[in-house]
């Protein structure tokens, strides 16, 4: 199985992600490699004669390269057609598959592909079709890898494990103090992202890793170095990423908000950081970054309450009226602006209430991606899409919350008058709502469901 492939079967999504590379540029399920130190994807096309744009794509064609590339590497182990049939002794082979450097990590990664087939593959490919393999339990002969010691606790945060990264990806000390947590999706495994950081071709790195299965953490960086994964961030920041894809909403999984919450807040009590929105941020968020993750699947909301600190957004959010934006307006609703546009992982830049360029060409991304005019012009159709971007939780007279209010601020945007933005759904934010249904030939009965919340977050 490739460094992707391993926690995919455990969390039930193999996909290949339509082509698009991993962090290492690592493809499809069996993450077939095309970087300057590992070259799996040219020596699966050369084995099966496959073009590599098909082992990037199709699911099909990246299976059988990926299991060319093994072979060869079973091949180069030594192994007997008596041997290949037994499991255990691919050990080997799979740890020099995943492509490690360092015999620990090898070990690291190999292991987890047999707790794989301990524990079984209950899945759905893209087509939705399942795959099952029942569960075997392997004892695995690890022959080169047998001494390759267990990896240690992390020195600054002992729940975790310890794989130093290269010492070509990180520089040794800080030119700051540590005043922030940067929240990161590694666009990738969380074994192929901590072989990428040990590779030191990559130049980045981060301080953690957190693994979607179990919310296993792996320290790479000590806290007391500068880790490269936020540009302008990096001195004053502890970088945490997180196993998955900005896309797919599965990757985030309770038990790993659970164990990146505990951590970011072992991080800010030891460093005195206050636990709210202006300090625990995304990399997206990070002035002079062109990143958009965590993305607009990450429930910050859950996240923070689970992190014990405040969900409050860093910016003035709620207008008694929003004004229509355009390059050179300025001010606190420009703020309000780029924050909801920064978190909905469209690039506006710094939050710093000065529509320029950047907010410009995030406000035309936003809409190109809504259906909207891209105008550049945030007026009401835009703002009111922005303002209800996120879950759509059904809301009726009674409920109360973040989602609550993220409806009301839509609904002052859109009917063009003042819905209080309480959190409270009352007896006025239930006519408002019953405006705005009657108002977009929406069935009216004051309460919002799948199709308000749709109409809502399209700019109707």
């Amino acid at each position: 199985m490739g460094p992707n492939s391993g926690s995919r079967a455990r969390e039930s999504r193999l996909d290949g992600h339509d082509g698009q590379p991993s962090q290492a540029r690592g493809y499809g399920v069996m993450h077939l490699v095309d970087n300057l130190r590992q070259q799996t994807l040219r020596e699966a096309a050369k084995l099966t004669g496959i073009p590599a744009d098909s082992l990037r794509r199709d699911t099909a064609a990246n299976i059988r390269g990926g299991a060319a590339v093994l072979r060869a590497r079973a091949d180069a182990a030594g192994l007997t057609e008596a041997e290949r049939a037994r499991p255990a002794a691919w050990y080997e082979a799979v740890a020099r598959y995943g492509g490690a450097a360092d015999p620990r990590t090898a070990r690291f990664y190999a292991d987890g592909v047999y707790d794989v087939l301990a524990q079984g593959v209950d899945a759905r490919a893209e087509d939705g079709s399942a795959v099952t393999v029942r569960p075997a339990a392997v004892r695995p002969d690890r022959g080169a890898y047998a001494d390759a010691a267990p990896l240690a606790a992390a020195p600054d945060y002992p729940s975790a494990l310890w794989v130093p990264a290269s010492t070509a990806n990180y520089r040794v000390g800080r030119t700051s103090a540590i005043t922030a947590v940067v929240v990161h999706v590694t666009q990738g495994s969380y074994a192929g992202t901590i072989s990428w950081i040990q590779n030191p071709a990559s130049q980045v790195s981060a301080h953690y890793v957190v693994r979607s299965s179990d919310g296993q953490v792996t320290q790479m960086v000590r806290e007391k170095d500068t880790a490269w994964h936020a540009r302008s961030g990096n001195p004053y920041s502890v970088g945490i990423e997180h196993e998955g894809w900005v896309d797919n909403p599965a990757w985030f999984t309770d038990a790993m908000y659970r164990s990146s919450a505990a951590l970011t807040r072992s991080i800010a009590d030891r460093y005195g950081i206050p636990k709210d929105r202006a300090h625990i941020v995304g990399h997206v968020e990070v002035p002079g970054n062109d990143h958009t993750d965590p993305g607009p699947h990450w429930d910050w909301n859950r996240y923070m309450q689970l992190v014990g600190g405040s969900t409050t957004a860093p910016v003035q959010l709620s207008f008694s009226s929003y004004a229509t934006l355009r390059t050179g307006s300025t001010g606190d609703q420009v703020k309000a602006a780029q924050w909801l546009l920064n978190a909905q992982g469209f690039n506006a830049g710094a939050v710093d209430g000065d529509f320029g360029t950047g907010t410009a060409t995030a406000v035309r991304a936003f809409q190109t991606a809504k259906g909207l005019g891209a105008d550049a012009v945030v007026g009401a159709k835009t703002w009111t899409a922005l303002l209800s971007a996120g879950a759509r939780p059904l809301l009726e007279q009674g409920s109360s919350g973040e989602a609550v209010q993220r409806l009301q601020r839509a609904l002052t945007a859109a009917l063009a008058r003042t819905v209080s933005a309480d959190g409270i759904f009352g007896s006025g934010t239930a006519q408002a709502v019953r405006d705005y249904q009657s108002s977009r030939g929406l069935g009216v009965d004051g309460e919002v469901g799948p199709a308000t919340w749709g109409a809502l977050q399209a700019g109707r």
